[in-house]
């Protein structure tokens, strides 16, 4: 996931799309979704464009449509945007955490951010004077997030109720042990320096 802070830009969607491009290699993605905010389609197609310019066949892109009455979301449905709706029946049959378009992962990192990080609750006076301290904690919540806490639905079971937990990063396969803010905050992140390899359980 990538971190962006700041308003809901045109500016910003392009930034998202293109630290997810650098982050995965620019390979194949079997299936991206999002909600309808039109920015995001134009960033993909810019940036996952084939030499021709067009959009590649492999692309697979969905949006979730939330149909709303007095306010309240009372239907929700997924709308192709590129590539075939066979293609993302078959992102969505292949995927092991999800059967439906959704956007549930980026809402649930909203939703700790905003639950770990003071400055962002709704209807507080803990907001931010200093735009660099303000993301700055951004990153700090997010990814000790990933690193340091452990979350309940990725536990993986080693006997009869026996548990052993698993961080979002351990999950992923990049870490084979859940970290202490010590050791993550003294950890060299310049880019000199290389995780070792680590084969995943």
């Amino acid at each position: 996931m990538s971190v962006v802070v700041g308003k809901r830009t045109e500016e910003n969607a392009r930034q998202v799309v293109h630290e997810f491009y650098e982050r995965t290699d620019g390979r194949i993605v079997n299936l991206m979704t999002s909600d309808e905010y039109p920015a995001y389609a134009t960033a993909i197609a810019e940036r996952y464009a084939d030499p021709g310019g067009g959009v590649p066949e492999w692309l697979a892109y969905a949006t979730v449509h939330k149909t709303r009455v007095k306010n309240r979301v009372v239907k929700v449905s997924a709308r192709v945007v590129f590539g075939t709706l066979l293609a993302v029946a078959a992102a969505l049959l292949w995927s092991a955490v999800s059967r439906l378009v959704n956007t549930v992962f980026v809402e649930r990192s909203h939703g700790t951010d905003r639950q770990r990080n003071a400055r962002k609750t709704r209807k507080t006076y803990r907001f931010s004077k200093d735009w660099g301290a303000h993301e700055a904690m951004t990153y700090f919540t997010l990814y000790s997030a990933n690193w340091c806490w452990p979350v309940r639905t990725l536990r993986k079971p080693i006997g009869p109720k026996r548990y052993r937990q698993r961080t979002p990063a351990m999950a992923a396969g990049l870490a084979d042990h859940i970290w202490s803010l010590e050791e993550w905050l003294l950890f060299p992140s310049n880019r000199r320096y290389k995780l070792p390899r680590w084969s995943p359980e």
